[in-house]
């Protein structure tokens, strides 16, 4: 019998699949259907810094429009039971999960600024969450902005979320850092139990007839996969912290070779919008197979194998191999 299960977080999950944050967690239907297929944790929606800061002040000019209208024409004034902060909505999705589910719910908050805001943390450890995946979506385009003000930024981030709840806490991040390794590790020190490599930045796009910049969304491939599985090899055994791999993640191979480098669990997110919840369960099946066939029994004995410190030629990593690459391909040209 495989054995599938694997630990992230501290929780025990059933296999490695967890669904990553995305619109496909709206809806408790869903949610369900993710369970019934095989998903052994979700991570719900991200809820926004700009959700919570841009419907406040909304509330606020509200208030601030009505506070010297008489009390005979209260009938302007805003419904507040009927006005959903977005946090509040957020909450009862939370607790809904937790309802519906007998898997680990995580909540997700996305954000950059130090305020207020990290201090809804505690609400969703109260409204029932198992984790909080921090999801630090942030492009240093100021010139006047130093790397180590940037930093400071993300590890403040951490620590103030950490400091607020006593359910897990993890950091999904970009991999733009000088020195990416040592930030990892500053991470893990300052309260991230676990390390979700790497957020999909969504580059803008030009529209040439309207000469306007648009939105642009490109689903990941398992082409993607290769940078994040270097990184998770390189990080395994420099950190307490679990990996989590998340962009590139579409077949069972994905899977193996992301817990070969060291990683606890893998997030999809791409591969489910292309190919619908119910490709969990084939997913599933095709990773056990594979396990069966290649006589590995369970996940803890793959976890790390390839890693950094296990390979033949750890040199692999490093400057070696981009000499390498570059050898083999002019060896091909001639």
């Amino acid at each position: 019998m495989i054995d599938l299960s694997t630990e992230y977080l501290g929780l025990q999950l059933r296999n490695p699949l967890v669904v990553a944050s995305s619109p496909l967690s709206n809806q408790i239907s869903n949610l369900r259907q993710m369970e019934d297929a095989g998903a052994s944790a979700i991570v719900l929606r991200s809820l926004f810094e700009e959700e919570i800061n841009s419907e406040v002040y909304e509330l606020d000019r509200f208030l601030a429009e009505c506070s010297e209208v008489g009390a005979e024409s209260s009938s302007i004034y805003p419904n507040l039971d009927n006005f959903g902060i977005g946090l509040e909505r957020y909450l009862e999705r939370i607790h809904h999960a937790k309802e519906a589910l007998s898997i680990p719910v995580i909540a997700s908050l996305n954000g950059i600024s130090r305020g207020g805001w990290v201090s809804y943390a505690k609400e969703m450890e109260q409204a029932g969450a198992d984790a909080i995946e921090l999801n630090v979506y942030f492009i240093a385009t100021d010139p006047n902005e130093g790397p180590q003000s940037i930093e400071e930024r993300y590890l403040s981030l951490i620590s103030d979320v950490r400091d607020m709840v006593k359910i897990p806490v993890s950091a999904k991040v970009g991999p733009q850092f000088s020195a990416f390794a040592n930030m990892a590790r500053r991470l893990e020190q300052a309260g991230a139990g676990g390390l979700v490599i790497f957020n999909r930045f969504y580059q803008p796009d030009f529209d040439l007839e309207l000469m306007e910049v648009r939105p642009s969304l490109v689903l990941s491939n398992s082409s993607e996969l290769t940078f994040r599985l270097f990184w998770a090899a390189v990080l395994y055994e420099h950190l307490q912290a679990d990996i989590a791999i998340t962009g590139g993640v579409h077949v069972a191979e994905d899977v193996v070779k992301s817990v070969m480098a060291g990683a606890s669990v893998v997030q999809l997110c791409s591969v489910l919008l292309q190919n619908g919840i119910g490709y969990l369960r084939p997913l599933a099946a095709h990773l056990e197979s594979w396990m069966e066939k290649h006589e590995y029994e369970s996940i803890r004995q793959m976890r790390g194998c390839m890693c950094q410190r296990n390979v033949p030629n750890p040199k692999a990593f490093q400057r070696a191999n981009y000499m390498h690459v570059l050898s083999s391909y002019s060896e091909v040209l001639r």
